[in-house]
């Protein structure tokens, strides 16, 4: 029997995950409110600042500073980098693409967990997952419109792609999380990760902050990387204080469902964030989908949902077993 299964309780984990979907999405609409105005890593640092402090009054709860103490640093700062460069590609992709349509290609990500918990947890996929990740990723191909011209698309193809960079280090590193999950609290994985955003924040600050990288750049996307810090203007404030809360309760509900059940059930569970993009992206921005986005998101959320019912199956089948089993004994 596979270690993760010695945590495993499905019903916690995808409220977990709700929950934490509901949280980022809303963040995500916060990152591209801002990205006209200020450059990403003043808002990283500036949500790393907050979401860390709510953090700690998370370990505070949950078991107090002995908590932080871990004998695998490396992991988790490896962790830590991983979601760093998932959030820096998507973020730089959606300061030029609609938000739906960037969420839709970033997810391929729950795909990927699917699929790398088998080798890396040991996790098992019967046939209709892998057929419901199959038809997830015609989906997210449909959404990449590979017969079009660069021209069609409005944007790049190497934007286009920026999604998906970010979908395969963010499935990496949600199945690490699985992993250390064993042996660490979902709040003091949560701190991990802030840290390593504050730290990553602080030294591209100091490298590019005062904008001398941005002097000739016409991409949006480069230069909302690489413009320079400037004080938020007042109206503004709300929302990096938004930020900063929105991603500690992300942080630490993320945490703690991929370390309260297996990575293939919960994954599916994380396409409700891309029915919210789309809706913020058409409530903010007027942004709707066209059609080959439209019908990629109807084939990734009948993938979800059929993983979501074979689960279910399996799970009655489980307990009727069990059943049967203490009664014969």
């Amino acid at each position: 029997m596979p270690e993760t299964s010695r945590l495993n309780r499905p019903s916690l984990g995808i409220a977990l995950v709700l929950a934490a979907v509901l949280a980022m999405s809303i963040n995500d609409a916060l990152v591209k409110s801002l990205s006209g105005g200020y450059p990403l890593h003043q808002v990283v640092f500036t949500r790393a600042l907050i979401g860390l402090a709510l953090c700690l009054v998370f370990v505070r709860f949950e078991g107090g500073w002995s908590i932080l103490k871990t004998r695998q640093p490396g992991l988790h700062f490896l962790r830590g980098l991983l979601i760093v460069i998932a959030n820096s590609c998507f973020f730089a992709a959606i300061a030029v693409v609609p938000l739906g349509e960037a969420t839709a290609i970033f997810f391929a990500a729950p795909l990927l967990i699917t699929l790398f918990s088998v080798p890396v947890l040991g996790e098992r996929i019967g046939p209709v997952r892998l057929a419901a990740v199959l038809i997830g990723f015609a989906g997210v191909l449909v959404m990449q419109r590979p017969w079009a011209n660069a021209g069609d698309l409005g944007v790049s193809r190497i934007v286009l792609l920026l999604p998906l960079i970010a979908a395969t280090t963010y499935a990496l590193q949600q199945v690490m999380t699985r992993r250390l999950g064993l042996t660490s609290k979902a709040s003091a994985m949560a701190v991990y990760i802030q840290l390593v955003f504050f730290v990553v924040s602080i030294t591209v600050g100091a490298i590019a902050g005062d904008g001398k990288f941005v002097a000739g750049l016409e991409n949006p996307s480069l230069i909302f990387l690489l413009r320079p810090w400037i004080w938020p203007e007042a109206e503004d404030l709300w929302r990096f204080l938004a930020l900063g809360m929105n991603i500690a309760v992300a942080s630490y509900c993320i945490s703690a469902a991929y370390r309260t059940a297996d990575a293939g059930v919960l994954a599916p569970f994380e396409y409700c964030g891309l029915l919210l993009a789309v809706f913020w992206g058409w409530v903010f921005w007027g942004e709707l989908p066209g059609l080959e986005v439209a019908f990629g998101i109807i084939l990734i959320v009948s993938g979800g949902l059929a993983v979501y019912l074979r689960e279910k199956q399996l799970a009655r089948r489980r307990a009727l077993h069990r059943d049967i089993g203490e009664m014969k004994s």
